[in-house]
């Protein structure tokens, strides 16, 4: 086959076609002049810009959260379980809780400034998917809300967390071992439980004005729930219990 050659004449009458579905147009390429040493002027480079390949980060020494927002350092996954078998990423708990490092400065409510009602340095638990996540300092941070925030753990037990809010910490009632008519129940097959008793209670929700109102239910009560609301977590006596807001419980239990 024989090669062709393209000389800058040929090259310049060369007309392009458009592509198909756009404007009817022809572009016309320049024609190529040998280059010369010291033929270059600045004014051949206007309209020149150089993109860099990648941008660096900036490296942060504080985050401060804004209004009604904290940071809170994110405890870390846990690698094994109580039995000591390490534990696959895939199979790591997604971690619920962490300290707080930081807080805004609260919000105004009515005619009332709503300090931020959690310290700095206090282990919280988080509602699961809340927040927004970053990294800082090495480690895993999260930037969320101050209502995310479930309750703070008085100590390494859940049974001993106080809720914030409106929220309310249940005992979750132990499943039933037999059916009514007296057969034993496997694990897959008991149905899981949506009644408890109450362990703690929030101060309660905000109102218009920023003042608390109480929630109309106490400690030790027995209450009904919605079955599939709240947060569930295993105490260290292996008992279950659910964190949740005022409002998914459905009546007291007498």
């Amino acid at each position: 086959m024989a090669a062709s050659h393209l000389t800058a004449p040929s090259i310049s009458s060369c007309i392009v076609p458009s592509c198909e579905g756009l404007k009817p147009s022809t572009v016309k390429l320049a024609s190529v002049a040998p280059f010369r040493a010291g033929s270059l002027h600045r004014r051949d480079f206007r309209g020149l810009v150089v993109r860099a390949a990648t941008v660096v980060t900036p490296k942060y020494t504080s985050i401060k959260p804004l209004g009604d927002r904290v940071l809170v350092k994110v405890k870390p996954a846990e690698e094994k379980t109580e039995g000591g078998i390490l534990l696959p990423t895939t199979a790591q708990t997604k971690p619920q809780g962490g300290e707080v490092v930081a807080v805004g400065e609260g919000r105004t409510i009515g005619n009332n400034k709503v300090d931020i009602g959690v310290p700095t340095g206090a282990q919280i638990v988080y509602s699961k998917y809340a927040g927004t996540e970053l990294d800082f300092n090495g480690s895993k941070h999260l930037v969320l809300k101050e209502d995310d925030i479930v309750g703070i753990l008085e100590t390494a037990d859940v049974k001993d967390m106080k809720p914030l809010n409106d929220r309310v910490l249940i005992k979750v009632a132990e499943a039933e071992e037999k059916t009514a008519g007296g057969l034993l129940l496997t694990e897959a097959t008991k149905e899981k439980p949506s009644v408890g008793t109450v362990i703690a209670v929030g101060p309660g929700p905000l109102d218009e004005q920023g003042n608390r109102k109480p929630l109309s239910i106490s400690p030790g009560n027995n209450v009904m729930y919605s079955k599939y609301a709240g947060n569930e977590f295993k105490g260290s006596d292996g008992s279950d219990y659910i964190a949740l807001r005022a409002y998914d419980v459905m009546a007291v239990l007498s």
